[in-house]
C-alpha cells in the first residue's frame, strides 16, 4: 500500500503552487495519439510485472519484455520522445534504459507530478503532446494532466478508471508496446515502419 503522503504527492510545497490541473477534453483516444510527441512510462507495473527480485547482497533483478523494447526503439525511430519516470531507483532501470537508447530517465523521484512537469519543460512540448502509462494510484497526478492517458490491464482499479485507454495486457507482458503501436499508428508512422524493417 502506498503511503498516505505519498498520495499526495501533487501538493506543493508551501509558498508554491504547482500549475493547475487541465480540464480534460473530450476528444477521442485516437485524436489524442496523433498530437503526442512524447512518451513516458512508468517502470514497475508497466515496464516489469512489478516483481523485484532481491538478492542477498541487497541488489535486485527485474525482468523487462523484449517486444515492449522493441516498441520503445520503434518509437524513437519515429522520431518521437521516451522516457521513463519512476519513484524507484534500480540499476536493472538504468542498464535497460542505455539499452534501448533511452535518455529521459528521472528514478527516485518524491514528486512524479514535478519530475513530469521538468520533462515536459526540458522537451519543450505541450501536456496535450505527452503520452503517459502508469499502473498505481502514485500515478494518478500526471495521469490528470497528460493528453494521452494509458494503463496496463493489471492496473489499479482506480487508475484503469480514470485512462483514456487500458491496454490488453499486463505490465511487463506487451503493455508498452501497445502503447506505442496505438500511437504509431494513429500517427501513419507504423506500415512505414513494418516496411522498414
Amino acid at each position: 500500500m502506498a503511503h498516505r503522503d505519498d498520495l499526495r504527492e501533487g501538493a506543493a510545497p508551501r509558498g508554491r503552487r504547482l500549475p493547475a490541473r487541465r480540464p480534460r477534453r473530450r476528444a477521442s483516444v485516437r485524436s489524442r495519439a496523433a498530437a503526442v510527441r512524447l512518451l513516458l512510462f512508468d517502470v514497475d507495473g508497466v515496464l516489469t510485472d512489478g516483481k523485484i527480485l532481491l538478492h542477498a547482497d541487497g541488489t535486485e533483478s527485474k525482468r523487462f519484455d523484449i517486444k515492449d523494447g522493441t516498441g520503445l526503439v520503434w518509437a524513437r525511430r519515429a522520431g518521437l520522445g521516451v522516457g521513463l519516470l519512476s519513484a524507484r531507483s534500480s540499476a536493472a532501470t538504468s542498464e535497460r534504459a542505455a539499452q534501448l537508447g533511452i535518455t529521459i530517465v528521472r528514478q527516485g523521484v518524491s514528486s512524479k507530478l514535478r519530475a513530469y512537469l521538468e520533462i515536459v519543460a526540458e522537451q519543450g512540448v505541450s501536456e496535450d503532446q505527452v503520452a503517459y502509462m502508469g499502473d498505481d494510484v502514485l500515478d494518478l497526478p500526471v495521469i490528470a494532466r497528460v493528453g494521452l492517458s494509458a494503463s496496463p490491464a493489471d492496473a489499479a482499479a482506480e487508475v484503469r478508471a480514470r485512462v483514456d485507454f487500458v491496454s490488453r495486457a499486463a505490465g511487463g507482458a506487451g503493455a508498452a508496446r501497445e502503447l506505442v503501436e496505438l500511437v504509431l499508428k494513429a500517427q501513419n508512422r507504423w506500415g512505414r515502419l513494418l516496411d522498414a524493417e
